[in-house]
């Protein structure tokens, strides 16, 4: 009877571990979602007023013209910012951001920029972020905030005047506002390149092991 036990112990299935929860993969996507139509469609609004000497193909913008454009924009930010407020609640309530993305120390970047430029970087445990990971994350939270109050602080900028100068006024907003997209197009390319790279990161944020 005790080894039929121990046998039926052997036998049975460990529980794989999540490392990624339902919540996370929910907003993740949601939040891959808005933030493809908001830059798309916010490339087309940039082409109506370019603030550089170039403007975006017509093929990778959204909306056809700046009022077509516009309304996907603001569809599309509602949906960034509820899912994102969803996420900062989650994200501080549960503890994740201080377990995930804490400590950040200037060694261990410089340490594991060194291992990941020669491939020599582990991704053993995906439940465990390199302080790459923590730095980019983290950044990419910071970025996302200021990017949808200088965006408010265009859409309504005499209502939130205030918000605005804070900016430096509506047209340094418009600045602050392009760099900040910018620096996330570049976390996009990085992040693909590195799931692609690393496939089974891919699978957990899609069924979550």
């Amino acid at each position: 009877m005790s080894s039929l036990t121990v046998s039926d112990k052997h036998s049975a299935p460990a529980t794989t571990k999540v490392i990624q929860p339902a919540w996370v993969r929910i907003m993740h996507w949601i939040n891959a979602v808005a933030i493809l139509l908001m830059i798309t469609s916010g490339w087309q609004v940039y082409n109506a007023s370019p603030l550089f000497n170039f403007s975006f193909p017509a093929s990778i913008t959204l909306g056809g013209w700046l009022g077509g454009a516009l309304l996907w924009h603001f569809a599309a930010m509602w949906l960034l910012m509820v899912n994102g407020l969803f996420y900062l609640t989650f994200g501080f309530a549960t503890g994740r951001f201080s377990k995930k993305l804490l400590p950040i120390t200037p060694s261990g970047v410089v340490a594991d920029t060194k291992a990941a430029l020669t491939f020599k970087l582990s991704h053993d445990d995906l439940s465990k972020y390199n302080n790459v990971q923590k730095l980019l994350y983290a950044g990419i939270i910071v970025v996302g905030i200021v990017i949808v109050l200088s965006g408010l602080s265009m859409w309504k900028p005499v209502q939130l005047q205030y918000l605005t100068a804070l900016f430096g006024g509506y047209d340094f907003a418009r600045y602050v506002h392009f760099a900040c997209m910018a620096a996330i197009c570049a976390f996009l390319v990085v992040h693909v390149v590195l799931a692609l790279l690393v496939p089974k990161s891919l699978r957990a944020m899609i069924i979550g092991r």
